[in-house]
């Protein structure tokens, strides 16, 4: 009897989903990630993974993980603080450090735990938090969580998010934003909200879970990018789950930001650590980030040439020169047509749709990877065209 009260009070928000197109289901993928991929029993060509330099199936990151394995083992037993924090996790943060040039990292289990963690410990009654609308629902949620006043800014819009700092009197102020915002492709205008924040005597957090491995000159994101320090942006929070092709977050900065995590962040605390074996294999995968720039230079490639044929074709592009590349469609209905005839041709890419997005701008959402060739850029181009010019005969 309750679990038939359970799922009839369920089913009216499950049909609603269904009838406005935007029921998310999943898809079972049956090879590595790669370029080339199987799902659901086809082969596709796939343009909806965030692997942007073709590290996840590296024989190098594989073997890593492998001997690793040997040595470690597959779980890593317990939290950091209580047993699980092996040599390989020690030495990967002391790498992840050097790497971003900061003085410590911390790694976490995932990016949501990452910011969740970070922001929580250093937030709480009496402070305020200012995010940008279009920043991931993982710092969103986290700035709901912390207690703090949380407001949000227009997007990349300094003038909005001055007038909020005015307004505020708490004793911290906590600026968050998305280094590459992951459904629009662009960038936050680092420099300039860092001097927003110095002069209204706050700090900067920045996720750069989609643009660590891919910005900078050699990749160590988009505070590189930028040429920001440690001073000007003193929370640095990384993904290890997609550039680097692994699994994991950390989070960056100095010796007292680090040590107040360990000491405060919840979801560092009571969770168990990631495999060693995962931590070894990013190491390795850190190390190829650095002696292989030709992944950038060809990702950057691909990115400009899908541009210009896009624009090309007409396309509606969004404002970004990063690997996501949204493609806006609109209504929700028929991003998922374009989505189903794009694969009828052997090309995997995904409809992006509300609550992930605004109301009203459904997108096709093609992430770039240096696994893809030039020739599978032009093939979704040319899918692309085929797929649209069915749309306008019906």
């Amino acid at each position: 009897m309750a679990a038939s009260t359970l799922d009839a009070a369920l089913a009216p928000a499950l049909q609603e989903r269904r009838r406005q197109s935007l029921y998310r289901q999943r898809r079972t993928l049956e090879s590595s990630q790669g370029a080339s991929v199987w799902v659901d029993g086809k082969r596709m060509v796939g343009f909806c993974s965030n692997d942007y330099l073709g590290l996840a199936s590296h024989p190098q990151v594989i073997a890593a993980l492998r001997a690793a394995s040997d040595d470690y083992g597959v779980g890593s037993g317990a939290s950091h603080l209580v047993c699980g924090h092996s040599r390989e996790h020690h030495a990967l943060e002391e790498e992840l450090a050097a790497f971003c040039g900061r003085e410590r990292a911390l790694l976490f289990s995932t990016g949501y735990m990452a910011n969740l963690g970070a922001i929580t410990a250093l937030l709480g009654r009496g402070d305020a938090l200012f995010e940008d609308r279009l920043n991931h629902a993982s710092l969103l949620d986290a700035g709901l969580l912390s207690g703090a006043r949380f407001q949000r800014f227009k997007h990349n819009d300094l003038d909005h998010l001055e007038t909020r700092l005015a307004g505020s009197d708490a004793r911290r102020r906590l600026i968050a934003v998305d280094g590459v915002f992951s459904m629009d492709g662009d960038r936050a205008p680092l420099p300039e909200l860092a001097a927003v924040a110095a002069r209204h005597n706050g700090w900067l957090m920045v996720d750069d879970a989609h643009g660590f491995g891919c910005l900078g000159a050699t990749g160590a994101g988009t505070v590189e990018h930028y040429g920001l320090n440690q001073d000007q942006v003193p929370i640095l929070m990384g993904t290890l789950g997609k550039a680097l092709g692994t699994f994991g977050a950390f989070v960056a900065g100095s010796e007292a930001l680090i040590e107040t995590l360990i000491q405060f962040a919840r979801s560092y605390i009571y969770t168990t650590a990631l495999p060693p074996a995962v931590a070894a294999a990013t190491r390795t995968s850190l190390a190829l980030v650095q002696s292989e720039p030709w992944r950038r230079e060809h990702l950057n490639a691909l990115i400009a040439r899908f541009r210009r044929g896009a624009r090309e074709l007409g396309l509606t592009l969004m404002d970004s020169d990063t690997a996501v590349q949204p493609l806006l469609v609109g209504d929700e209905s028929r991003a998922l047509a374009l989505a189903e005839r794009l694969e009828a041709r052997g090309y995997w890419v995904v409809a992006i749709r509300p609550p992930t997005v605004p109301a009203g701008s459904a997108r096709l959402r093609v992430t770039l990877s240096a696994a893809h060739t030039t020739e599978q850029v032009d093939g979704l181009l040319s899918a692309l065209t085929e797929s649209l010019r069915a749309e306008g005969a019906r």
